[in-house]
């Protein structure tokens, strides 16, 4: 490969294409904007599939370190209905085929799996344009910039690299979440604990409300309060003031059972509120020389536990790509964007049948293996 690869972001996505990359031998660079690995927190639990996400994690030789950060006994399911009353409780019996890990984890066995500077940490994108004949010019907020033969935007939502391909722009679904924390839960909250079990809870009454929880690492349950309002309703909303912001939340989940609202009361943090967005249902480009997009840069959808799962398989069908055609980068962009396109489209138009409220029979539907989507 003589073509040198200049990768945005350092996600899951891009991270599997450098390291599927380095497997074949080919060298690339990885540009982030945040200062460090630890710079945030990573998110919480991730269900990695067989039929996708692990597919990338062997495609990047890394199944080993993989099983060795699986959380056992976390594809349990409990879904209750707001008054505490259990409706569905599907024990984790070992033959689940989405073990869950942790994103932070899962984020640094890759880094670990690349070579000292593969990621320039701190170099946030300000501009990109095209130079012509497939190669482009990336501006960083520091001013330094770079050219490149191939420029891969696994930048997310908010793309900086998407413009060279696209139009398209990301638009609010209508939910929002907050995320929120208990730690030390099954001493210091035992009756959410009970509540949550050993792996997902899905809480939710017909109408606009949710709550959905997982059992992390250590005792910590990581909640994720949906609430379908307008953008407006949420700037309504001191989130600077948790306290404020915890007691408007916990409103909206008036006469829930008190260990369901716990995961919004008794946040051990401040609640953090996260507007959903997604890009057009089927999104795809015309092929544009030295350019493509990995991830939620190419497939923004709502979350569906699909999300990085397919940001990791396009890394990792990219970087096969590249591999198998080391000596023509658009056979191995065409090629690419080929799969990429219909495999997102599906999922998305699966997405678009899911009812905008799922009520707690859509729930136990799918968990059972009635329905295909919940």
């Amino acid at each position: 490969m003589t073509t040198d690869i200049t990768i945005i972001g350092a996600g899951l996505g891009g991270l599997t294409l450098a390291r599927v990359l380095h497997v074949h031998g080919i060298p690339a660079t990885v540009y982030e904007a945040e200062a460090s690995p630890t710079h945030r927190s990573q998110g919480g639990m991730l269900d990695i599939h067989d039929y996708n996400g692990q597919l990338a994690v062997q495609a990047a030789d890394l199944m080993d370190e993989f099983r060795g950060i699986v959380l056992e006994g976390r594809q349990a399911i409990r879904i209750l209905d707001r008054d505490g009353t259990v409706r569905l409780d599907r024990a984790d019996d070992g033959t689940g085929g989405r073990p869950e890990v942790q994103r932070g984890e899962l984020r640094q066995i890759l880094l670990d799996a690349l070579p000292a500077g593969t990621v320039r940490w701190g170099h946030k994108v300000n501009r990109v344009h095209g130079l012509g004949e497939g190669r482009h010019e990336v501006t960083f907020a520091d001013g330094t910039t770079v050219v490149t033969g191939l420029l891969v935007g696994a930048d997310g939502a908010w793309s900086r690299v998407r413009p060279l391909l696209s139009t398209a722009t990301p638009e609010y679904t209508g939910m929002s979440v907050v995320e929120t924390y208990l730690y030390d839960a099954d001493t210091r909250h035992p009756a959410t604990a009970k509540a949550v079990g050993g792996g997902s809870l899905f809480a939710l009454e017909a109408g606009q409300r949710q709550i959905v929880g997982h059992r992390e690492k250590d005792g910590t349950l990581h909640a994720y309060v949906m609430l379908s309002e307008p953008l407006d309703w949420f700037a309504g909303i001191d989130f600077a003031d948790a306290a404020a912001a915890t007691a408007r939340i916990a409103r909206e989940f008036a006469g829930w059972a008190p260990e369901l609202t716990a995961l919004i009361t008794d946040s051990d943090t401040a609640p953090v509120l996260r507007p959903l967005y997604t890009l057009p249902v089927g999104h795809r480009w015309d092929r544009v020389p030295g350019v493509t997009l990995v991830g939620d840069a190419a497939h923004l959808m709502p979350p569906n536990g699909e999300g990085a799962n397919l940001a990791m398989l396009d890394g990792a069908e990219l970087g096969e790509a590249l591999a198998a055609h080391p000596d023509d980068v658009e056979a191995a962009l065409a090629e690419y964007e080929q799969a990429l396109f219909p495999r997102s489209a599906a999922v998305g138009e699966a997405e678009a049948d899911v009812p905008d409220h799922p009520t707690l029979e859509d729930m136990i539907s799918f968990f059972t293996g009635d329905e295909q989507t919940p």
